[in-house]
């Protein structure tokens, strides 16, 4: 703004003379030269101003200018540009510049101006009396006097006094300055002073005309500097590169620093220093940068600032987005602070505060350079004062736990749960690392170990997206007990119940090794009879099936009938997916998943124990029946935010789907999974588990290509260890079959096999790798026939339409060798898929799967079923099964798949030679399929693929711990196989192993 007053000529006792002003249109009784100096960047207006202050100063009028503004607004730039401008015109200049290290120093301002002119001018300077003061003189002469001597500079020549950085001034010269502008009045001198708006000012430091001016005037005119408008942020960076910067990078310069000519300046700088460009590709630069300059810009303004608004800012800083004047007033009330009003009003001038609304300051990097000089201590408790007044004053989560991120532990119960709180909407929100911070913040808090644990539980689901290991530690950590307690201390059931959803976040993620005795003492810990003991149970049995050396023996013994109460439903859960995948006893597999999935026993029974029984019910052929309750553990999973029991429920979905003959929903099943839990996530005992899926359904829709590139995926080395390597297996094999690579394709597939049956996998309905296998070989093949008839027996054993259909149908995919269909052709139907296709016609209708689907998909393709499957009764045939083991038995063992590749309970051609089979069984003295028949003479029983390892090793001379790293086991799982071993060969110890192995050797190959 720009005002005119009137002042007096002199003060009493100035020996000064009036010296009237030129009249408009007078000519300049002191011409200077015509100035062609350019303006300083977006300083136009200031420019035109202050060249007609000038012009009027040659003419005789004075003037008073005072330039304000932030620090880095550009005060000294303009202040230079109007010294050089009268340099220019003939008009003699003096200046100063203040600092606050000579604020003390008597008359130092003054002795600057005295000293001379700026280079330019006269260089006599103004003639000034010769006892003018000196800083540190021993007589100071008075105010009065100083400014005579310039008054009488200014009678002989125009005058320009400048003073930059006048809050600064010493007392004495700020004295002599003032007298000097109230007796401007009538003579050609000119005071333009800069001030740092920064600085509070007092009213006794203005600097003003005198108000009465005897028919004489003072212009008077006090210059606030606005921001640089983008247009000329625009134009210094056209100036600095010889390109044109992009308009998108114009505006965010201009938005990003304010306008402020030294932030501008510093980003430059660091832009060129690094070769940087002024484009769209280096916005994250620019954000950068402006960061720090802020930064630097407030580190340099705090030091003007008084106790008093230091203290107000500090509280704007912890306070943050959500400051209000009463949290000001709380956080930084004392004797001499002023009030808020008035102290937001001394702020602004810092350039501290951004604009809006409610009290900030610029950016998260400023706040940091405000709190930077406090102690950690005094810092946490100034956002603990500001966080238990948000509280109080019932402000929004995000804004107590924004200020309890800053705080130490409050022991409050209000301030864990509003961390939760907040934790959980922004998780919602797709931030998982902030949620992460902010739960690691309240385990800070003192609290229960029941909510330690689910704190830790949260934390691991909040960093399973970004660090899945981190998440498995998270969850070790809630399932240990806490440092210093006691090891038989009772633990509470609200600590039983947390640490059970850590325990299935692990399992269902894949993760069953390292857990694995932790999930065995939180088994110990459940009261015996609740719900969180079977769910317990129920998970310690799924790990230690998952895991890479699973043992029988090692988990709780489970039921054998559907639990009597609701609570123990978990366990009936496992034992149907157990069941199941032995694929003995259909019947009591059904009622355990139905029992388990009862809505009475939903609430007792953790989602991904549901889902197992879910898969249990797709291996019976009930699709439709385990969609359902799918789509209520998905629902459950959601809302819990349980990531991997979401995964688990989606692959078994595409499982339901995939058997159903729906591609498309089983794809999509599939893309849901692979959105939900990414491949990364997954542990790598589960990882090939999703691939292998993929795999397939890219050989459904005939894509042999993009199958193989899934299956060429790097997965880590722990990925071979667990039951998911074996659906790899499976479906490496199928896509090498339909390429026609049948050697290796046989080798996956038998592999596939023997890791099933090392688990007690037998069930044809979890893979039918015998029959894939089979497709590999000449139908004629000793070993084909014995796979397919395996395989068939055990469809008809379990009953499942699906599993039926697959035994008897060609597999899709599949391939047959060159010239197998032509000798198969005419060839005697089997009894086994007589009885099968009787079977499959009256099994429960399982959609697509019909009897006459299936006559006529045989018949199109590769002629009639019984020729393609059924072996010619001969040498062969290796006769009819007997009677099916009962469900108490356990034939299934890694025996079934030897290293010759018979199963078990079939003859080799070249011990026993051929075998007759008929419709109604086998001859008389043979024994039932699935038994290994003993050898004549009392020969031992057959040892299985991991005693036959342990054995060879051991009979190598390696001890057992040696053994165990080999193979990767434990040692107590060395002694095991060894004491196994020794008893099936029958001798004693390890001396005579060594020949009892090259007899056996010897007995199989006569």
């Amino acid at each position: 703004m720009s005002r005119t007053v009137q002042p007096r000529t002199a003060l009493p006792g100035t020996a000064l003379s009036p010296t009237k002003a030129a009249p408009p249109g007078a000519p300049d009784p002191h011409p200077g030269p015509a100035g062609g100096r350019a303006a300083p960047v977006g300083r136009d207006a200031e420019d035109r101003l202050l060249r007609g202050l000038l012009a009027d100063l040659r003419r005789g009028r004075p003037a008073l200018v005072e330039v304000s503004g932030p620090p880095g607004i550009g005060r000294s730039t303009l202040l230079d540009h109007a010294a050089a401008l009268a340099a220019e015109a003939g008009i003699r200049v003096a200046s100063a510049a203040a600092s606050p290290e000579e604020t003390c120093l008597p008359h130092g301002i003054a002795a600057q101006l005295l000293d001379g002119p700026l280079p330019g001018t006269a260089p006599a300077g103004p003639d000034l009396p010769p006892d003018r003061a000196r800083p540190g003189a021993a007589v100071a002469p008075r105010p009065d006097r100083l400014c005579a001597a310039f008054l009488t500079a200014a009678r002989s020549r125009p005058l320009l006094l400048v003073v930059d950085d006048a809050q600064w001034a010493d007392t004495p010269s700020l004295r002599g300055l003032q007298a000097l502008a109230r007796r401007l009045a009538g003579l050609p001198l000119m005071l333009l002073t800069s001030r740092n708006t920064a600085v509070p000012q007092d009213p006794y430091e203005r600097i003003e005309p005198c108000p009465l001016a005897e028919g004489r005037s003072v212009a008077r005119h006090l210059l606030e500097l606005p921001p640089l408008p983008a247009e000329a942020v625009g134009r210094v960076l056209a100036d600095t590169w010889p390109e044109s910067a992009d308009a998108a990078f114009r505006q965010e310069a201009a938005r990003r620093l304010d306008g402020n000519p030294a932030l501008l300046r510093s980003v430059t700088a660091r832009f060129l220093r690094h070769g940087w460009t002024p484009d769209t590709g280096h916005l994250a630069h620019l954000a950068e940068s402006a960061a720090e300059a802020v930064r630097e810009r407030t580190v340099r303004t705090l030091p003007l600032l008084p106790p008093e608004l230091l203290g107000v800012l500090r509280a704007i800083a912890v306070a943050g987005p959500d400051c209000t004047p009463g949290l000001i007033e709380a956080l930084a009330a004392g004797p001499r602070t002023p009030g808020t009003a008035r102290a937001l009003t001394l702020l602004s001038g810092t350039g501290l505060l951004a604009d809006g609304p409610r009290p900030a300051l610029r950016g998260e990097a400023a706040a940091r350079a405000v709190l930077a000089d406090l102690g950690t201590g005094r810092r946490e408790e100034l956002h603990a004062r500001a966080a238990e007044w948000a509280h109080r004053a019932a402000l929004p989560d995000r804004a107590v736990a924004r200020m309890l991120l800053g705080a130490g532990p409050v022991g409050a119960p209000w301030a864990v749960a509003a961390l939760r709180r907040r934790a959980a909407e922004e998780r919602a929100a797709g931030h998982h690392s902030r949620a992460a911070r902010l739960l690691e913040r309240a385990l800070r808090e003192p609290v229960p170990e029941a909510l330690r644990v689910r704190l830790l539980t949260e934390l691991a689901t909040a960093v399973l997206p970004t660090g899945p290991e981190a998440s498995s530690r998270h969850l070790y950590r809630a399932l240990d007990p806490p440092a210093g307690a006691a090891g038989s201390a009772p633990v509470d059931p609200g600590t039983v119940r947390a640490r059970l959803l850590a325990t299935e976040l692990l399992v269902a993620r894949g993760d069953f090794l390292t857990p694995a005795a932790r999930i065995a003492r939180a088994v110990t810990e459940a009261e015996p009879g609740t719900a969180e003991h079977s769910a317990l149970r129920a998970l310690h049995w799924m790990a230690a099936h998952g895991s890479p050396d699973p043992e029988e023996g090692c988990v709780p013994p489970l039921p054998d009938a559907w639990p009597a109460r609701p609570e123990q439903a978990a366990e009936a859960a496992v034992a149907a997916w157990r069941t199941a995948r032995r694929g003995l006893d259909i019947t009591r597999a059904r009622g355990l998943a139905r029992a388990a999935l009862a809505p009475e026993a939903r609430a007792h029974v953790p989602p991904a124990v549901r889902a197992a029984a879910a898969y249990a019910l797709v291996l019976c052929g009930d699709t439709e029946e385990a969609r359902g309750a799918l789509d209520g553990i998905l629902v459950c999973a959601a809302r819990r935010d349980a990531r991997p029991v979401a995964g688990v429920a989606l692959l078994v979905t595409c499982l339901a789907e995939l058997w159903g003959g729906r591609d498309a929903a089983a794809s999509e099943a599939l893309d849901r999974c692979e959105e939900v839990m990414p491949a990364p996530l997954w542990h790598p005992l589960m990882a090939p588990g999703p691939l292998a899926l993929r795999a397939l359904l890219d050989l459904r829709r005939g894509d042999a290509d993009a199958a193989t590139r899934i299956l060429d995926t790097r997965l880590p080395p722990a990925a071979e260890g667990g039951l998911a390597w074996a659906h790899l297996l499976y479906a490496r094999g199928r896509v090498r079959l339909a390429a026609g690579e049948h050697d290796t394709a046989r080798a996956d597939l038998l592999e596939c096999g023997r890791r099933l049956l090392a688990r007690r996998a037998a069930n044809p309905a979890l893979l039918p790798w015998r029959s894939a296998a089979a497709r590999t070989l000449d139908p004629e093949d000793p070993l084909a026939v014995r796979l397919l008839a395996e395989e068939r027996r055990r469809a008809l054993l379990w009953g499942a339409p699906h599993a039926l259909a697959t035994a008897l149908a060609p597999l899709p995919g599949g391939a047959t060798p060159p010239g197998a269909a032509e000798r198969a052709r005419g060839h005697a139907t089997g009894w086994q898929y007589r009885q099968a296709l009787v079977a499959l016609g009256t099994a429960p209708f399982s959609g697509h799967l019909t009897v006459d689907s299936l006559l006529d998909d045989a018949r199109t393709t590769t002629g009639p079923v019984p020729d393609r499957r059924a072996p010619a009764r001969g040498a062969a045939d290796p006769g009819p099964p007997g009677p099916p083991p009962d469900a108490g038995s356990a034939p299934d063992t890694g025996r079934e798949v030897r290293r010759n590749g018979r199963p078990p309970g079939e003859r080799d051609p070249r011990r026993h030679g051929p075998a007759q089979a008929g419709p109604r069984g086998a001859r008389r003295g043979t024994q039932p399929a699935g038994r290994p028949a003993p050898a004549a003479g009392g020969a031992p029983a057959p040892l299985t693929d991991a005693e036959s390892r342990v054995a060879a090793l051991a009979a190598d001379g390696l001890p057992n711990r040696a053994i165990a790293r080999e193979l990767a086991v434990t040692p107590r799982t060395v002694e095991q196989h060894l004491t196994k071993a020794y008893r099936k060969l029958g001798i004693r110890g390890r001396p005579q192993l060594a020949a009892a192995l090259g007899r056996t050797a010897t007995e199989e190959t006569t």
